[in-house]
Parts: C-alpha cells; structure tokens; sequence
C-alpha cells in the first residue's frame, strides 16, 4: 500500500491529451517541473495498475501527469470506462485537452518533418481532420481546453506551469487530529494545541483507569459534562471558523494538538469528537494517538 503521505487517491492526476502537434510534450515537460510525476504515452488500460503502485515515503509529489492519446489505439474504445472506474475508487483526476488551428498544425509538422499518427495514406491534412473528429468526445469531457495556436513553445510552458501550481492549491488540505499526552512533550509539528487538563480525569476513578479515550465508558465520563459540552461547543465553533481560512491561505497540513496528562484518556475522547466534527467526505481528516499505549 501507498504510505498515507503519498496516497494516490489523494493526489491531482491530469490526463494530458489532444491533438498530435498540438504541445502535448511541453505541457508534460511544464508538469515535471511543477512538481508532478509524468508518464508519456500511457495506455490507459495500465493506468489503474499504475495508480496502486507504492510511491517512496520520502517523495514530495504535487500529483500525477499522464499523456494519452491516438499513438494508443485502444484509447478511445478504452478511456471511459476506465476513468468512470477511477472516479468510482475515488481518485481525483482531470482531462487537458490541447488543440490547435489546422494551419498551425500543418506549420508546425513541416518545420519537425514528422509523421502525424493517423495520417497514413491520406496525407498530412487529412489525418490532422480525422484525428480531430475521434477526439471530440474526449474534448467535450475535458475540465479545460487550451488552443496553443497563438503560444510559443515558452510561453506555452509557463502558462501550464502556473496552471499546475494553481491545481496544487486547490488540492483539499489535510487535517491531522492528534491527542498526546504532556508528560511526554508538546508535539512540535502541531498548529494548533488544545489542553484539555480542566476536565474530569477517568485517571483517577479506579475501574475507568485502564480504558482509553476510544472506549464509550471513558467518551461519557469525559463529554457527557455540563462544562464538557459547552467547551466542546464552543472549541468546534472556533475550528470550523478556521479551517476554511487555513485553505483559503493555501495551507496544505493543518495538524490540531489536544492533550491532557498522560494522553490516554481526555485528549483521546476529545480529539475524537473534532475529528467526527470536521470529517466531510471531500475532506482529509486522520486521527492519531500519540501516547495512548505509554503508561
């Protein structure tokens, strides 16, 4: 399995895709450099198998780069119910479709001297035609089109690299809730740190000390509180304020710290509550217990 960090499912996948000399290399080239894995000539057929390879812990990907198009005969026949499959598991991924005008094509291949794929016998104008007509219907599912006729092969490049930094903004931020226990140290990655000391300690109840925050008996001494709720009431209130402000601001990580003594029991029974809180399905959200097994 993928670590957490470098989930595919969590990841932008942008299928590049369009016209033959339409810029599809230096739209793949301008993906690299912003950060993201690309691949060119993907058969879709593979690109599942490919999507549940493991990624190294230590890689800082912004997302995946994939040229597809009618070098792979099958493509057409095999892309939709493919990317339908994808979208189903729950990957995020969208359609690049590049075009450009019939003269600028015909321009740009007598200037290469190369062979336009579904040219054949038909020549040259005639295979730019027939590839435009197949591709229609990929374009009409494409999040955005970009006629490249009027880019040099420079501005072309900044222009998708800029839009490939603008997706890695948009990509959902990720929430980690973490309870600990300060007796063993403020976790110093966290963002925010909540200390939920002022609440009544199972600790010190002898038939409740050696559950933990997950269990139902603890969760109701600790919550089912006149102070609990209104502390609960009012921390979720302030959280949701100001998670939509930490992604507006484009932060990627967000990691919210509560802890109590020992973080066994308090923090644990809290951080589960802001995590059920926050949790939305188009939202990341884990949950970690950092000192729940120390004694």
């Amino acid at each position: 399995m993928m670590p957490p960090e470098a989930d595919g499912k969590k990841l932008k996948i942008v299928i590049i895709t369009g016209l033959s000399g339409s810029g599809k290399s230096t739209a793949l080239a301008a993906f690299e450099d912003a950060g993201f894995y690309c691949v060119d000539n993907m058969p879709v057929a593979l690109l599942p198998k490919f999507l549940e390879l493991p990624v190294e812990r230590d890689t800082e990907l912004s997302g995946f780069a994939f040229v597809m198009d009618l070098r792979e005969r099958a493509f057409l026949a095999r892309y939709p119910a493919v990317f339908d499959a994808l979208r189903k598991k729950g990957y995020l991924f969208e359609v690049l479709f590049l075009e450009a005008e019939e003269q600028v094509l015909v321009r740009r291949y007598s200037q290469t001297r190369r062979h336009h794929p579904l040219s054949g016998g038909k020549g040259l104008l005639e295979g730019i035609r027939t590839e435009r007509e197949h591709l229609k219907s990929l374009r009409n599912v494409a999040a955005q089109i970009i006629d490249t006729s009027r880019y040099t092969v420079h501005e072309l490049k900044a222009l998708i690299v800029e839009m490939a930094r603008e997706r890695d903004k948009k990509v959902p931020m990720r929430i980690n809730i973490l309870s600990f226990g300060f007796k063993y140290g403020i976790p110093h990655d966290a963002d925010l740190i909540m200390d939920v000391r002022f609440l009544a300690n199972p600790h010190f109840v002898p038939e409740l000390r050696p559950l933990d925050g997950r269990t139902s008996e603890i969760r109701e001494y600790v919550l089912n509180r006149d102070e609990s709720r209104t502390f609960l009431g009012k921390y979720l209130d302030l959280i949701s304020y100001l998670i939509p402000l930490y992604e507006q601001e484009g932060k990627a990580y967000l990691t919210i710290a509560i802890g109590c003594t020992g973080g066994r029991h308090r923090s644990v029974a809290v951080a589960s509550a802001v995590a059920g809180h926050i949790h939305r399905p188009e939202r990341w959200v884990d949950i970690t217990h950092r000192d729940i097994e120390k004694v």
